[in-house]
């Protein structure tokens, strides 16, 4: 058809009138299979047990085409299966509307409507249908109808993989792959009477990025997650109690506006140095550890009062007479999990006898994994990029950098893992003086929360910053489901375009 004869392009549910004309599309679009068409009595069974998946297109009110699918528990099938298994020989018994998976039963244009771009708009609704009713995605068998011509020479999986690469045409899996399905499998013998394709199919899958297992617990699932930000001004304490008010004071303030997540800085703690400022620096770190615990303990008691995740920023801690740095994940629910800082700078090494700590994972949170990384870590691109394997969708960084020119290396190193990584970034900072400290005299910051650079978020990365060198907090809202459309249909995808064949991350 010319596209100028279209005046009206209608997508509706299919019903028992539209059968006759049903019919006779399949037998147009299936001219090398006998037989190709449902029986009047197959789709009444199929609108009777699921009809919201049974639809049709309908072009200046002509059935142009159509896709019935139905919903199964996949795992009864799993990959090794045929068509007659998933409908049940017809029957369609193994419909079950509280299975997991969308299953195609069949979807075609008729020949004079293709070119239109029709069948596309048959595949988003299937996929808008997977998303309302929270299904774990689209699975269905694909022919390959041109394979007869290469059969003599090439196997299914490299003519799958020539076709991929566009050596060669196949009209139908190049329309599917088009559209976001991935083969996961060849099957043989999947449709009986499908000689062009060789007697094979192709298992195909959309996974459903949105998908949300269910949950028993009474816990919702955050999407837009909100993270306050303290940069901290460093002054002198008159001792712990002094410094954990204004630590109170920050996390009451970013839990007034509901926030999930309070970060703090590295070392924020170094003010309650000056009372062993008369010590080497060395002497004097190793007494800033005796706060380490009760600090680590209050946080905890400050989270679950005020319904907050708090990230510690770090502190340094004695583990067998090892000077680490470290800090706490204090959860709203009361756990508390510790992380370390991998790299020390070789200021940290030589001055304080500092050693990196071997402990890289992700954490669960109530709003998702998330990666800490202390400082100079940050600049070491493996770290980020393991933890983003593990599924990590924010990235905290907890800083202090003495010079401008230190703190650009962490503010440019954050930007690049928040785009290699498809994750948000927040770093957190220290401005200030401590003149009655030794080797933390002076502090430079400017904490922000930072984006992948793509249509969805800010153009220039970021999505929101502090006023340099000024004691502030920073609230920003970072939206999850972006991150999940990124990943799978960004302007460039840096996850799922890694050359595996050619090299591998691997954590020890």
């Amino acid at each position: 058809m010319n596209p100028q004869e279209i005046e009206n392009v209608e997508l509706s549910y299919l019903s028992l009138n539209d059968y006759q004309e049903l019919k006779e599309a399949m037998i147009e679009a299936y001219p090398t299979i006998p037989d190709a068409y449902w029986k009047e009595n197959h789709i009444k069974t199929l609108l009777e047990k699921f009809p919201d998946g049974q639809i049709a297109i309908k072009v200046n009110g002509l059935l142009a085409g159509s896709a019935l699918s139905i919903i199964i528990e996949y795992d009864k099938f799993g990959e090794n299966h045929t068509y007659k298994d998933i409908t049940d020989n017809y029957s369609f018994n193994t419909h079950n509307p509280k299975g997991d998976v969308l299953y195609g039963i069949d979807v075609f244009i008729k020949p004079e409507f293709r070119g239109l771009r029709l069948g596309r708009r048959l595949y988003d609704y299937r996929k808008e249908l997977c998303e309302k009713l929270n299904l774990k995605g689209i699975v269905f068998g694909g022919r390959i109808p041109n394979y007869h011509l290469y059969a003599d020479t090439f196997t299914p999986k490299q003519y799958i993989e020539m076709v991929r690469r566009k050596e060669i045409h196949d009209p139908v899996f190049n329309f599917q792959i088009s559209n976001d399905f991935h083969p996961i499998k060849v099957m043989k013998g999947y449709l009986e009477g499908d000689k062009a394709s060789n007697d094979y199919a192709v298992l195909l899958e959309w996974k459903n990025i949105y998908y949300e297992k269910p949950n028993k617990l009474p816990v919702a699932n955050k999407i837009v997650v909100r993270l306050g930000l303290i940069q901290w001004q460093m002054r002198p304490y008159k001792g712990l109690d002094e410094l954990m008010q204004q630590a109170e004071y920050f996390v009451d303030s970013v839990s007034d506006y509901r926030s999930d997540f309070a970060l703090f800085p590295e070392f924020f703690n170094a003010p309650l140095m000056s009372e062993d400022n008369h010590l080497s620096e060395a002497e004097a770190i190793r007494g800033l550890t005796k706060y380490t615990e009760p600090i680590k303990n209050r946080f905890s008691e400050l989270a679950v009062s005020y319904n907050i995740n708090i990230i510690t920023g770090s502190m340094p801690e004695i583990v067998n007479n090892h000077l680490y740095n470290v800090g706490y994940l204090c959860r709203r629910d009361g756990s508390i999990e510790r992380y370390e800082k991998i790299h020390v700078t070789p200021n940290e090494s030589r001055v304080w006898g500092m050693i990196g700590g071997n402990k890289l994972q992700t954490f669960d949170t109530d709003c998702g994994k998330i990666g800490i990384l202390i400082c100079y870590d940050s600049e070491f691109p493996e770290l980020s990029r393991i933890l983003a394997d593990e599924g990590m969708n924010i990235l905290f960084i907890p800083f202090l950098t003495d010079t401008q020119n230190g703190f650009s290396r962490v503010r440019n190193c954050a930007m690049a893992r928040a785009i290699e990584n498809e994750c948000y970034v927040a770093i957190a900072g220290s401005v200030g003086n401590l003149p009655n400290v030794h080797n933390m005299n002076i502090q430079y910051a400017q904490s922000m929360v930072m984006t992948p650079c793509d249509f969805a978020f800010p153009a220039n990365g970021i999505k929101a910053e502090t006023t340099p060198n000024t004691e502030m907090i920073l609230i920003a809202d970072v939206d999850l489901d972006l991150l999940r459309e990124l990943n799978q249909f960004g302007s460039v995808r840096n996850l799922n375009d890694r050359r595996s064949d050619i090299y591998t991350l691997n954590k020890k």
